[in-house]
């Protein structure tokens, strides 16, 4: 074979392996002759990553206050002591029971407690209005003080014991699933028997308590 016969065929030899790596490489669906040398990758995901990281992490200034009404969990974990997960469960209580209105009415919230509240309060605000109770008028003290009357250990309901302090929806509910399994409390010091219940909390809320 001739030498010039030779370099024709390398030429054409190079040229058809060239024009498979360009059919190879091409992305399916784009235009004949395109090439894509890298794999797509896709951009927005690692950008909204490090968008959520910054806002999560970022501190409070110095008497900055988040709206607890409003604000999404990410704003509320930025809260001290309050991380995604309590955030996230502020926010379904926000969602199903409506606005809080006060920094006490966060208590009802399972996993905040009088400690978590004081940390809290210097940054929280409140955008709503105060709630007022619908049930004031049914629970008026007889003497007239406008005092809340005593409620009955035996037959309040979960919600009514859950409005009483430091006893939230998973305490009103164990009080009332141990006096189903146990039988009517004999005095309301037998509350102590209740798992979550201690000294404290028996302290705080003997006065509101009564068994008839």
């Amino acid at each position: 074979m001739s030498p010039e016969r030779r370099a024709v065929l390398l030429l054409l030899g190079l040229a058809v392996g060239g024009q498979g790596l360009r059919v190879w490489w091409s992305a399916p669906g784009s235009a004949p002759g395109a090439v894509t040398l890298f794999p797509g990758v896709p951009m927005g995901a690692p950008l909204a990553h490090r968008d959520s990281s910054i806002a999560l992490t970022r501190p409070l200034e110095p008497g900055e206050t988040i709206d607890l009404d409003r604000a999404p969990a990410i704003e509320l974990a930025r809260l001290p002591r309050v991380g995604m997960a309590l955030a996230r469960a502020i926010v379904a209580d926000r969602e199903a029971r409506g606005p809080f209105g006060t920094l006490e009415a966060l208590d009802r919230v399972p996993g905040i407690g009088p400690g978590l509240l004081r940390t809290i309060g210097p940054h929280a605000r409140f955008s709503a209005p105060v709630p007022t109770p619908s049930v004031l008028a049914d629970r008026t003290d007889t003497r007239g003080e406008g005092r809340p009357a005593p409620l009955d250990l035996n037959s309040a309901t979960a919600g009514q014991l859950e409005a009483l302090p430091r006893v939230g929806p998973a305490l009103a509910g164990r009080i009332v699933a141990f006096r189903g399994a146990h039988g009517r409390f004999a005095a309301v010091d037998s509350l102590i028997a209740v798992p979550g219940i201690g000294p404290a909390i028996l302290a705080d809320i003997r006065d509101r308590l009564r068994v008839d």
